[in-house]
């Protein structure tokens, strides 16, 4: 069954781009996939079908977007144990370990949470966003772990994704970064974009792209003749751009451990503990963590915060960090 939604346009909206306008009421539709809607008539402007992304809209334009069913037959359920945190009639959260996608892409089609959950259940998902993306109303990188929440209805889905839009969604992750901050505690509030060199990455602008907030404090710093300078650091996001928090400590000159996408060359140490070396040279991911995750449930209106601990692979670094460095 398709999915219908429907906008009123307001005054402060006058003016803006179909597509920009949509994509700033519903941040799971990319503008990519905006378009492909508007190119394949998929969306109506006052009853008439508007094939121009571009078109400027007025105050009190009727906007309506039809999404269509998602293509089940080309999603694959996937064998995979869900780590399931918490479930109920109208959204799941969970804990996902680093190593697996989150939606079907390019290359990976078959193997990711979105196929994993069609396994689990494949009649409760939300249809609002991409065809591809049933369900699923954020997005942490493939070599990341930690909570999600995915929505099992369009009402959730519309919910979620507007808490999300307004930044009152509590997220916060720990890392291990190189090196040190100074000041060890504060805010990087810059613009995101995708990067002129490397359309597969994402940098920090001063002046054009997207606005991100990361709030930072260092919670231990290992230092020591038989270490690298190593920091553990908690971010909370107030946005939930692309990268946020890599793109972020790769600003400050203080990439994350095991990050292979954006990562700066450190001084080797000679007389490195054997066991931490192995340990660091072995990691097959980036130390990056979604610790928090905190919402007002759609439906019962309730405060929902979950936590989660950090992964084995990743304890093991911190434990024997702290053993170095006694």
């Amino acid at each position: 069954m398709q999915n219908k939604i429907n906008y009123i346009v307001d005054v402060e909206d006058k003016n803006l781009r179909i597509d920009i306008f949509i994509n700033k009421k519903n941040i799971e539709l990319s503008r990519t996939r905006i378009k492909n809607l508007i190119l394949n008539s998929n969306v109506m402007l006052n009853g008439s079908t508007l094939i121009d992304p571009s078109k400027k809209i007025s105050e009190g334009d009727n906007i309506s977007i039809i999404i269509p069913e998602p293509k089940k037959l080309s999603l694959k359920p996937y064998k995979f144990k869900l780590n399931i945190i918490h479930e109920d009639s109208d959204l799941i959260v969970i804990d996902k370990p680093a190593g697996i996608a989150m939606h079907p892409a390019p290359g990976n089609y078959d193997n990711t949470i979105v196929n994993a959950l069609i396994d689990y259940d494949k009649d409760s998902l939300s249809n609002i966003g991409d065809e591809l993306r049933p369900g699923i109303v954020h997005r942490i990188d493939k070599d990341t772990s930690g909570l999600i929440v995915v929505a099992k209805n369009n009402k959730t889905h519309e919910e979620l994704s507007k808490q999300f839009n307004e930044h009152s969604i509590t997220r916060v992750y720990q890392l291990l970064i190189w090196g040190k901050i100074r000041p060890s505690k504060g805010k990087i509030n810059t613009f995101i974009k995708r990067s002129s060199r490397n359309r597969q990455m994402m940098e920090a602008s001063l002046i054009k792209g997207k606005k991100a907030i990361t709030n930072y404090e260092t919670l231990e710093i290992f230092e020591n003749e038989k270490s690298p300078t190593l920091s553990l650091i908690e971010c909370k996001l107030e946005t939930g751009r692309t990268h946020q928090i890599r793109v972020h400590m790769n600003y400050l000159g203080n990439s994350i451990l095991g990050d292979t996408k954006y990562k700066k060359k450190y001084k080797k140490i000679k007389n490195i503990n054997n066991e931490l070396n192995n340990l660091i040279t072995n990691l097959d991911r980036q130390f990056l963590h979604a610790k928090t995750l905190g919402f007002i449930h759609p439906k019962t209106n309730e405060e929902m915060i979950f936590s989660s601990i950090l992964p084995q692979e990743l304890e093991i670094i911190l434990k024997t960090l702290r053993n170095t460095n006694k």
